[in-house]
C-alpha cells in the first residue's frame, strides 16, 4: 500500500481532499445532517408529514392576509390593474399544498373534463367502490377512464341539463353506471311541479343504499357554495366525518368577496378536506375572453374518519390448517 501512495501522489492527494471535504460537509454547522438512508414511513407517517406541511401553509395564509390586508375585507379577489405589484389573486392565498400519500394522476381528457385523483390504485380492485359524478354536460372522459382503470367501481351520475353520460363511455361499460337528470342542491325539491328536481347528497345516498362514497366529483356552475355549505355544515356541527374519501370540485368565484370565500374555504378545512392539486380553468377564460381566472379545478382529500385513501384495509384473516 505505501508503494501505491509513492507511485501515485496526485491520486493520493485527490483521495485525501475528497475524504476531508466529505467530513466537512457532514459536520458543517451550516448544513443540516444528510440522511444516508431514506425509508418509507408508512401511510400513517406520510399523512402525519402532510399534516405538518399543511399546518405551515395555514400560518402562512394568515401572515399573507395581514401583509396585504391587514384584514380579509381589505383584499380583492382579483386586484385591478391600478394596484401596485404584487397583484395577488384569490388563488394565491389557497394553494393546493397537501401531499397526497399515494400516486397522483390526471384521469380523463387534458384541458376541460379531466380531474386529478389521489391514489386511484387504492380502488382499482376495491369490490364496493362507489363514485358519484355531479355535472356532466356530455363530457365523460373522466368517468370513462376511471371505469377503464378499475375493476368494480360503479358510477352514479347526475345532471339535469343532459339526458345521459357523454359518448366517451363505451356501451360495454354502461352496466357499471347509473344516470338521473337531477340537480344536486342544499335542500330537497323534487315534487311533481319542481323542474329541475333537486336532491341533497344525503337523500341520493339513501335512495342508492350507500353510506360512503369513495370519489365525489362536483361541477355545478357556481352552486357549489350553497350546496356544499348545506351538505358539510351539519357534519361539522355533529362532529361526524364527511361520507366521501375525496372530492374533485370546480370552483366558480363569480360575485364572491374575499371574506365570503375565506369563510367557505375554512369550512371545507374544518370538515377535513385538504387540497392536493389545483389548476386554473384557462379554457373557459380564453373562450369567454375574461380578464380574470375566476374558475379553478381543485382536488381534495378527506383526512377525517376512515376511508380507503387514508387508512389501510384490515389484513385478511387466514385460518391456520391446524385449526378446526
Amino acid at each position: 500500500m505505501p508503494g501505491v501512495w509513492n507511485r501515485h501522489p496526485r491520486f493520493a492527494l485527490f483521495i485525501f481532499v475528497v475524504i476531508c471535504g466529505t467530513l466537512f460537509v457532514l459536520n458543517s454547522p451550516f448544513s443540516d445532517p444528510i440522511p444516508l438512508v431514506l425509508s418509507d414511513p408508512g401511510l400513517a407517517g406520510r399523512l402525519q408529514r402532510s399534516n405538518h406541511i399543511y399546518d405551515k401553509v395555514l400560518r402562512d395564509r394568515k401572515e399573507l392576509i395581514k401583509k396585504f390586508g391587514p384584514t380579509p375585507e381589505d383584499i380583492d379577489m382579483f386586484p385591478p390593474d391600478k394596484d401596485p405589484w404584487p397583484a395577488y389573486t384569490v388563488w394565491d392565498f389557497f394553494p393546493a399544498s397537501y401531499n397526497c400519500p399515494h400516486e397522483v394522476e390526471r384521469i380523463g381528457a387534458l384541458g376541460d373534463g379531466g380531474k386529478w385523483v389521489c391514489g386511484l390504485s387504492r380502488v382499482t380492485t376495491k369490490p364496493d367502490c362507489v363514485v358519484y359524478s355531479v355535472g356532466i354536460n356530455y363530457e365523460s372522459s373522466f368517468e370513462a377512464e376511471l371505469l377503464d382503470n378499475t375493476k368494480h367501481c360503479k358510477i352514479w351520475g347526475y345532471d339535469f341539463s343532459v339526458k345521459a353520460f357523454g359518448p366517451q363511455i363505451p356501451k360495454s361499460q354502461l352496466h357499471r353506471t347509473v344516470f338521473h337528470p337531477y340537480a344536486l342542491g342544499g335542500q330537497d325539491k323534487h315534487g311533481e311541479t319542481d323542474n329541475p328536481k333537486m336532491y341533497t347528497l344525503s337523500t341520493l345516498m339513501k335512495q342508492n343504499g350507500h353510506t360512503h362514497i369513495d370519489i365525489l366529483k362536483i361541477d355545478i356552475e357556481g352552486w357549489e357554495f350553497d350546496t356544499l355549505t348545506a351538505l358539510i355544515q351539519p357534519y361539522i356541527d355533529a362532529g361526524i366525518p364527511l361520507p366521501f374519501g375525496q372530492l374533485q370540485l370546480e370552483i366558480h368565484v363569480w360575485h364572491k368577496t374575499f371574506p365570503q370565500f375565506l369563510k367557505w374555504w375554512e369550512m371545507l378545512e374544518a370538515a377535513g378536506l385538504r387540497p392536493f392539486m389545483t389548476e386554473p380553468n384557462l379554457v373557459y377564460q380564453n373562450y369567454n375572453k375574461h380578464s380574470t381566472s375566476d374558475l379553478a379545478e381543485y382536488s381534495f382529500l378527506n383526512v377525517k374518519g376512515e376511508n380507503v385513501f387514508t387508512h389501510d384495509p384490515p389484513a385478511p384473516v387466514v385460518q391456520s390448517p391446524l385449526q378446526d
